[in-house]
């Protein structure tokens, strides 16, 4: 399993919190969303897909193989 910096799991704590945190504002509900790590990664990968592998921006995101084990 690759290792990755302090750097990098911050960036992608950052990234997954932002994601959780924009999945909330645009499913407004009564009871708590659930922190999903699956979901989560998808849209990690969709994001990284359609900014980053199509657009070849600067934008980096973290792999989904850095997915922290719940």
């Amino acid at each position: 399993m690759r290792k990755f910096t302090e750097e990098q799991i911050k960036r992608q704590d950052f990234v997954d919190n932002e994601i959780y945190d924009l999945v909330k504002r645009l499913v407004p509900s009564k009871r708590e969303i659930v922190w999903n790590i699956e979901m989560i990664a998808d849209i990690r990968d969709t994001i990284q897909h359609w900014l980053v592998d199509r657009r070849n921006t600067l934008l980096r995101l973290p792999p989904a193989s850095m997915t922290p084990c719940v």
